[in-house]
């Protein structure tokens, strides 16, 4: 690691990481006892230097190893880093469910999702299940915030944020074409390039990923999808030598996705008998999804001391995902949900979706789910850091300003079945369905200081939240809304969400740090409703001992009101109504170990080994009832659904300056879809699954690479979750090959 000084400025030019040096410092002194300044107003991180010196729980997920496996399944990144749980739903992670120290999963709603430091949730506030997730294939880097040091970024504090760092401008002329192709006719091809002279700069970026899909679907037909995703940015600067800095970065996002996808999952002894299948009467189902996003960021650097950063955005979010929501047999409406889980009691409606027996007219309802989003705010940073002799100092001060929405404009058409075809025979009336607008104006702030003496850290903070959440529902009889027909709900929520962490380093090889601070989540716009809140614990460990490399951390979150959701995809009805689960405890372990199995021996080949463990165990501290479509009817003492106790990730390397070769295995335990205790009945129960996945790259020079990977290399049919309705399995073996091209 070499370290080049630029006055009171180290940097160190091969890994480009950026460290404050205090006046007592020399050249010989080690990067890890140098602090740090703000590299880029778009991270939380920005380095795994950074992650390993938080006084809370973190994690970097870096551009090196992201490139390794070249993962499109968000799902797969996430398998190696301790303390999130996912649960897959589709095999591709287009809409993954991810939790952070035992949130609730589901769509991954309780957790701050933020791409380039912005919220991308569709509606974070007002509707924030994640129907749109960033594409992690054009990625630079993934961070993952945990524990006190996440009180600056809002407004889910319960279990941490994520933050998606999107391909930077480059600062020479470079560029790289990726194209890969394999099992079920998928492709992935990302193109890139960009360059940076003394006052401006751009880059350039498309992807598409797209693929026929694993499924079989009865009578034939794709069940993959398409996607595209295109990006561009431009800054211009100052003069390096001005003597106040300035930077202005414009970014466009433009994607669009049609998969043709469902809800509609398999009995328990169709799973069985072909985990792969998918009925005749999922045959019309589809999601047609566009999302686009504008993003100003100005940069004003006084020093390298102070600096502040103001950041507008603009995203929009449509989608129409129409599928089946039910259908009428025996001259009743028969739930999806119901008739998968007993197909015995539903005998005629069974045959009717398996295309076995013709339906009669207007049988099968098809729902269009059709819903438009908007989020748009300003937020501005300032951050100064100085020095009283040796003790050093930072000041973070930010605010924004937030307002998004959630329109429903939703309609049912009907169709029939016959031969297993399906055929339109009524074709609803746009607005009959749902008629509403939800809507949330959002102002945050908060505080966070930083005072590093001795091998002591301290980082208090506090923020503050003022949140006016609304709907206006129209009625599905006044499409036009007039208002004559309209109904109002309003919820004010005000609330300071204080945290404070610690770090105490006792050499470069050994620290211990913790926290404490408070977990909220943002209620409904039901007047009275309460917000999630908890007060969340950790002490953990970050060690390096006889060349092992590692983290351990307990942590313990005590809910004093947990919220659970009202989502079409875990079975309820999609109202996205919340209600209070009232008290729970979620306690856990998280071990991250890494270690070179060549280390310190005079080789060109490495052999890393990494291991990764997660322990989650989670008891809800009283009754109620939540719905048997959602968790069912909960007793006190019982676990929450869809958290695993058990998950860990182990993977081993051989690498060389020619080629690499890695070896993934990652084990899920099982979980529960409704909230029990003790043994988990078949028919609620997601069994547990151990995945191996596989990788190569060669290099055939500096410019060209070629690349492999095996998914599901042992082949192994499991079941990803029972929701929405029914089981459904994971992505299959999957062989793929690529070229990486780069100038």
């Amino acid at each position: 690691m070499k370290l080049r000084l630029f006055g009171a400025l180290a940097v160190c030019t091969s890994c480009g990481l950026f460290a404050q040096q205090t006046p007592t410092q020399t050249k010989q002194d080690s990067i890890e006892s140098l602090n740090e300044v703000v590299i880029s107003a778009k991270v939380l991180l920005g380095s795994k230097f950074e992650a390993q010196n938080r006084t809370g729980s973190a994690y970097y997920i870096s551009p090196a190893e992201l490139k390794q496996h070249n993962y499109t399944d968000i799902n797969r990144v996430f398998n190696s880093v301790p303390g999130v749980n996912v649960y897959e739903e589709d095999g591709f992670g287009l809409r993954p469910n991810i939790s952070l120290r035992g949130t609730s999963p589901e769509r991954s709603s309780k957790i701050t999702i933020m791409e380039d430091g912005v919220l991308i949730a569709p509606a974070p506030y007002s509707a924030p299940a994640a129907y749109y997730f960033p594409n992690v294939a054009r990625m630079e880097a993934v961070e993952i915030l945990k524990g006190s040091s996440q009180v600056q970024y809002g407004p889910f504090t319960s279990g941490g944020a994520i933050n998606f760092v999107s391909t930077p401008i480059p600062t020479a002329f470079s560029g790289s074409v990726l194209a890969t192709y394999g099992s079920f006719n998928t492709s992935n091809l990302h193109v890139k390039a960009g360059n940076s002279h003394k006052n401006f700069g751009y880059m350039l970026e498309y992807q598409n990923y797209r693929s026929n899909g694993f499924k079989d679907l009865d009578n034939g037909g794709d069940t993959g999808f398409d996607k595209d995703d295109l990006v561009a940015k431009f800054k211009v600067n100052t003069n390096p030598e001005a003597k106040i800095g300035q930077e202005l970065e414009f970014k466009f996002q433009y994607s669009d996705e049609t998969s043709d996808e469902t809800y509609l999952g398999l009995t328990e002894a169709d799973f069985s008998q072909n985990p792969f299948r998918r009925y005749a009467a999922s045959q019309k189902d589809q999601m047609n999804a566009e999302h686009l996003q504008f993003m100003a960021t100005h940069i004003l650097a006084f020093s390298d001391y102070f600096k502040i950063t103001t950041t507008g955005y603009y995203n929009e979010f449509s989608r129409n995902w129409f599928k089946l929501n039910d259908l009428n047999a025996n001259g009743a409406r028969v739930n999806l949900t119901n008739l998968l889980e007993d197909p015995a009691s539903f005998p005629e409606a069974y045959s009717i979706i398996t295309g076995v027996s013709n339906s009669d007219a207007n049988a099968l309802r098809m729902k269009n789910n059709n819903r438009e989003y908007t989020s748009k705010g300003v937020q501005t940073k300032f951050d100064y850091h100085w020095y009283t002799g040796t003790v050093f100092h930072d000041l973070e001060v930010g605010m924004r300003y937030h307002y998004d929405e959630e329109d429903r404009f939703q309609w049912v058409d009907t169709y029939d079945i016959t031969n297993g075809i399906m055929t339109l025979n009524t074709a609803g009336t746009p607005g009959t369905d749902a008629n509403r607008i939800s809507d949330a104006n959002a102002f945050a702030s908060y505080v966070l200081y930083k005072i590093k003496f001795n091998n002591w850290t301290f980082t208090p903070g506090l923020r503050y939240e003022n949140i006016t959440l609304g709907q206006q529902n129209y009625g599905t009889s006044d499409l036009n809304r007039t208002g004559s027909n309209l109904t109002e709900k309003e919820n004010k929520v005000d609330v300071f969400i204080p945290g404070i962490g610690f770090n105490y380093r006792f050499d470069n090889n050994f620290n211990v740090f913790g926290g404490v601070h408070k977990g909220f989540s943002p209620p409904g716009n039901s007047a009275g409703e309460k917000p999630e809140e908890s007060i969340n614990y950790e002490l953990g460990s970050r060690f390096n001992f006889l060349g092992f490399a590692g983290e351990v951390v307990g942590f313990y979150n005590d809910y004093s009101n947990l919220l659970g959701s009202d989502l079409a995809a875990t079975g309820g009805t999609g109202s996205l109504d919340q209600f209070n689960a009232g008290e729970v405890e979620v306690k856990g372990l998280e071990l991250l170990l890494n270690y070179d199995i060549l280390s310190g021996r005079s080789t060109n080949f490495r052999i890393p080994v990494n291991f990764s463990y997660t322990y989650t165990h989670t008891e809800f501290k009283n009754s109620f009832e939540s719905g048997s479509e959602i968790w069912g009817v909960v007793e006190e003492g019982d676990e929450m659904p869809y958290i695993p106790n058990h998950q860990f990730f182990a993977g081993i390397g051989l690498e060389h300056a020619k080629f690499a070769v890695n070896l993934n295995g990652r084990y899920r335990g099982e979980f529960r879809t409704i909230a029990g205790t003790g043994e988990i009945p078949a028919n609620y129960k997601v069994d547990s699954n151990f995945i191996v996945d596989l990788s190569a790259k060669y290099h055939l020079n500096s410019n060209f690479s070629f690349t492999g990977n095996i998914i599901n290399a042992l082949n192994n049919e499991y079941a990803a979750s029972r929701v929405p309705s029914g089981l459904r399995p994971g992505h299959p073996f999957g062989a793929y090959i690529g070229i990486n091209a780069r100038f």
